[in-house]
């Protein structure tokens, strides 16, 4: 009994040194996909099978990811590094991560992305960066990133994101932001704009609510008014706003007040009016182009039918007074030719 026990555990040693699975975790029969979860691991085990293609590593102690550590998994699909202690990463971390897809760093305390740092990961398409205390992405942030299509960065410490940024995104579906602390000034004109053509192309958000200044807090961005943003310079959006209306210079006053976030007089407020414009949407600008061309081609068909019946009934009418004409004249030839007959007659009877 002794023996094939030893025999088994032999065995098992074998095909671990084989297939190179670390012994802190747990691979599956091809390699394939590699278990790492909950092991109080500090650092990345050494000695990955190469034929992993799932590799799941939370819940454990790992503080930093170093240089070219994944370097030798070119078939690695999938990678969750959740619920670690990550601080720190290399700008090379991720190299050699040709084929990956699907990576995971929520829950860690990573504060800075370094905009090379998902470069050779061409093929990402899901990206979880939630729950960590990133302040900033890089502009730069999405170039290499042109598949991607699943991002959150919800439950962090970012104000805003730079509109190139978002405009990389080309493919993107679906992003989460929230619980974020965003500052909603002049600077978050870009992201406010894109949202709208995002949301207008069929994207899926959560929802940006404003942390500052003070008047706008708790506030959705999407139903801050533009009216706000009239007096903000056109490199805040990139994309100049409607200037066209006269804007009341109190107004105007008033609205850089609630962006720098001082407080106005409440009894200033409480008599004047309050314009309450409705935030411009681009959705409802096409729904209206689109109402106000049915409205105008079915005017200018009922005009058109109009036009033909007058033109047809005053046709009409000119027949039918010449054909009065005609008869009158024919009357009035008649009614000569019975006098002259009946002169005659009458002559000769005296």
């Amino acid at each position: 009994m002794t023996g094939e026990m030893s025999l088994m555990l032999i065995s098992l040693l074998l095909v671990r040194l084989v297939l190179g699975c670390p012994e802190e975790c747990i691979c599956s029969a091809r390699s394939e996909t590699v278990d790492c979860r909950n092991r109080g691991l500090s650092e990345i085990p050494s000695s990955l099978p190469r034929e992993a293609q799932v590799l799941y590593l939370q819940g454990n102690h790992i503080q930093g990811l170093n240089q070219s550590v994944f370097a030798d998994l070119a078939l690695l699909e999938q990678l969750d590094l959740s619920n670690n202690n990550i601080s720190g990463l290399h700008t090379r971390s991720f190299e050699g991560l040709i084929n990956l897809q699907v990576l995971n760093l929520t829950s860690n305390y990573i504060q800075h992305i370094d905009e090379k740092l998902f470069g050779s990961v061409q093929h990402l398409s899901k990206l979880d960066l939630s729950a960590n205390s990133i302040s900033s992405l890089p502009s730069s942030f999405g170039n290499g990133l042109k598949n991607l299509t699943w991002f959150a960065i919800s439950h962090n410490k970012i104000l805003n994101i730079s509109r190139s940024l978002l405009d990389s995104l080309s493919n993107l579906q679906v992003f989460h932001f929230k619980d974020n602390p965003w500052l909603c000034n002049c600077s978050i004109v870009g992201l406010k704009l894109w949202l709208e053509y995002y949301l207008f192309r069929g994207g899926t958000i959560d929802e940006i609510l404003c942390e500052m200044p003070e008047k706008l807090k708790g506030k959705d961005l999407l139903k801050v008014p533009y009216e706000i943003y009239r007096m903000c310079p056109p490199s805040s959006s990139h994309i100049l706003l409607p200037s066209s209306h006269y804007v009341n210079p109190d107004h105007q006053t008033r609205n850089e007040h609630v962006l720098k976030g001082e407080h106005e007089d409440n009894s200033d407020s409480d008599c004047e009016p309050k314009l309450k414009p409705k935030p411009l949407n681009l959705r409802h600008a096409v729904a209206t182009v689109v109402i106000t061309g049915v409205v105008c081609g079915i005017v200018c068909l009922m005009m058109l039918a109009a036009a033909i019946y007058g033109c047809a009934y005053a046709a009409i009418m000119a027949k039918y007074h010449r054909d009065l004409k005609k008869v009158q004249h024919l009357a009035q030839a008649t009614e000569q030719g019975s006098a002259e007959e009946k002169e005659p007659l009458d002559n000769s009877l005296a």
